[in-house]
Parts: C-alpha cells; sequence; structure tokens
C-alpha cells in the first residue's frame, strides 16, 4: 500500500490508545436508508471526547514520542480540532502544547484550546500564514512538530477509525470520509483497503477552496486559497512538500465528491432534525452527499460524521434556515 505506513501501524495505534479514546458508536440511519435504498450508518466521531476524530492521531503520535521529545514539548497549526485534540492529549500526559490557527478559526474552537491549557498563537488569514509562526517556534523553542494530518502516527492513529467498522459492520460496501489535509482519510482507506480492496472509499468536501481536491486533479500538491465556509474544519492547505497523505489518497482513496454550502447547512438540518445529533458542517459533509444526490450509493454505507465542534449560535441559525 504504502512503504511508509502499514497496516500494522494502525494495529499498534488501536493497542495503544485503548483507554485513551472511546471505540465510537455505529448507528443505523433509518432516514438516509430510505433516502438512497440502501442501508446508511453513521460512525459517531462527534461524540468522541474531544468533539472529533482528531483525538486518535494526536494521543496516538504523543504516546509515541519519547521522553525527551515530551519534556521540550509539542506545537501544531490547526484549523481547530486537531488543536483541540492535541491540547486534551498533552493535558492528560502533562505536555506543554501550543497550538497556532488562523484568524479564520471559530472563537468557538479558539476558546475550548485555551480552556484545555494549551497555549494559543493566532497569526494571519490562513492556515499556511500560521506554519510560519510554527517554524519560528520550533525553531527558537525547540518544540516538537505533530502536524495535523501529514504525519505516520496521525495517520495510523486515524486509521483507527478504519478498524471499528471493520469490527462493527461486516459486508461493508461504501465508506464516505471527509476530505481536508487526507490524514483521516489516509489511515480509514489503507485499513479498509488492506481487509477488503472492494470496499469503495470515497472523500468528500467542500467546494470551497479544497486543497487535497485541487491537488489530486494537478497531479501534484498545490496551493489555493482558502476560502471562509460552513466546512471551516476541512480548510487549509495539503504542503507543497506533503510527504504521505497525497499520495496515499492517490493510489487508496476511489473518488471524491465536493458539496456546497446549502448542500452542508441542509445536512446540519438534516442531522439534527432526523438524527438527533449536533455536527459541525465539516461533520456533515458526507450526508450532504447522499442527500444531494451528488453521490448515490447502493448496499452498506458508512458516513463518517467527524465532529460536534460548531458554534451553537451558528447551529441555530443553519437548523432555523437563516444560514446556508
Amino acid at each position: 500500500m504504502t512503504d511508509d505506513i502499514r497496516p500494522i501501524d494502525i494495529y499498534r495505534a488501536r493497542h495503544r490508545l485503548r483507554g485513551h479514546i472511546l471505540h465510537t458508536q455505529l448507528v443505523r440511519s433509518p432516514s438516509l436508508s430510505e433516502h438512497t435504498g440502501g442501508e446508511v450508518h453513521l460512525k459517531l466521531e462527534c461524540r468522541q471526547i474531544t468533539g472529533s476524530f482528531k483525538l486518535r492521531g494526536a494521543t496516538n503520535a504523543l504516546l509515541c514520542l519519547d521522553d525527551d521529545a515530551r519534556a521540550r514539548g509539542v506545537i501544531a497549526v490547526s484549523t481547530g480540532n486537531h488543536g483541540r485534540a492535541l491540547a486534551y492529549a498533552a493535558h492528560q500526559l502533562g505536555v506543554r502544547a501550543v497550538i497556532c490557527m488562523s484568524k479564520l478559526v471559530p472563537s468557538n474552537k479558539v476558546e475550548a484550546i485555551r480552556a484545555l491549557g494549551a497555549e494559543v498563537h493566532i497569526v494571519g488569514n490562513s492556515q499556511d500564514e500560521a506554519e510560519v509562526e510554527v517554524a519560528r517556534l520550533i525553531r527558537d523553542e525547540g518544540l516538537t512538530l505533530l502536524p495535523p494530518f501529514d504525519h505516520p502516527d496521525i495517520i495510523a492513529g486515524q486509521g483507527t477509525v478504519g478498524l471499528e467498522l471493520l469490527d462493527d459492520l461486516p459486508g461493508l460496501d461504501t465508506v464516505l470520509v471527509p476530505l481536508s489535509g487526507g490524514g483521516l482519510l489516509a489511515g480509514v482507506a489503507l485499513a479498509l483497503k488492506r481487509a477488503s480492496p472492494q470496499i469503495r472509499v470515497i472523500g468528500v468536501t467542500m467546494e470551497r477552496g479544497c486543497a487535497m481536491h485541487a491537488s489530486l486533479a494537478a497531479g501534484k500538491p498545490v496551493q489555493v486559497e482558502e476560502l471562509e465556509t460552513l466546512a471551516d474544519s476541512l480548510g487549509g492547505g495539503i504542503g507543497l512538500d506533503n510527504r504521505y497523505t497525497f499520495r496515499m489518497a492517490q493510489t487508496l482513496v476511489d473518488d471524491v465528491v465536493l458539496v456546497t454550502e446549502e448542500d452542508i447547512a441542509a445536512a446540519i438540518r438534516h442531522a439534527y432534525t432526523k438524527e438527533q445529533i449536533i455536527i459541525e458542517g465539516s461533520g456533515s459533509v458526507g450526508i450532504a452527499a447522499l442527500l444531494s444526490g451528488r453521490l448515490k450509493t447502493t448496499g452498506t454505507t458508512a458516513i463518517l460524521v467527524s465532529g460536534a465542534n460548531i458554534d451553537m449560535a451558528l447551529h441555530r441559525r443553519i437548523v432555523c434556515g437563516m444560514e446556508t
């Protein structure tokens, strides 16, 4: 599959993470099953301890560090959920954490990270600009970089979602995975394709500024303008020097589907009114792809509902039809 990250690394991550994360619930969606004519299940990573799947990769990466690296502390750039996960895991393990974010990150996510004891730096109007501050602090203070997606231990941790799907849903045909930098998509695809190459793995992301989709179309990592979107956690670049996730997406992923802002808002409303769950825009994109008809599935489908960390005032406006 890849010379750098092996399926055994995901199994080792699952063993390492026991007692640190939740094996999240998988529930059948009657409404989406009826809508598609197949069997649709929701993998509720929105109910992970920090409200997103990111805790898996962040915790696995921290647990893999040696004592010297932990003593120096860790740093990351984040659109919110990775920072929150790393802050939580670092607090649990007594490690200093510094999180750098752009001004586009919603204030509720920033405050949640601060509340966990991490040091927060807000820099610039894009993730790429925040990465400049990361590089400075690594140089000046010797912090260890734990990036949000393009790192073997991060990818292996996220891949444990795929192992749980294999355990809980025999006969799985298709999995819909939110796509940003590709850490979740790469890890889940590696776990699933190793077990059964016939399982379709589909990345789903927003139309407004998805760097991985543009990079796959170009055949190499490219930069895109970072735009405001309801799926804010899917924003940011993949890095022009991307080492892992771009190649893994190229070789393991069957397709990428784009959804609109209207699709995302409709999916958030559907999740609340029909599924009784609160999710953020990034966590809604799989539901959005099916509801909008932009993706047709048959057989048994799992949707990774990746996060719940939405500003509740925004959620209220969306549910009431005041925001798209």
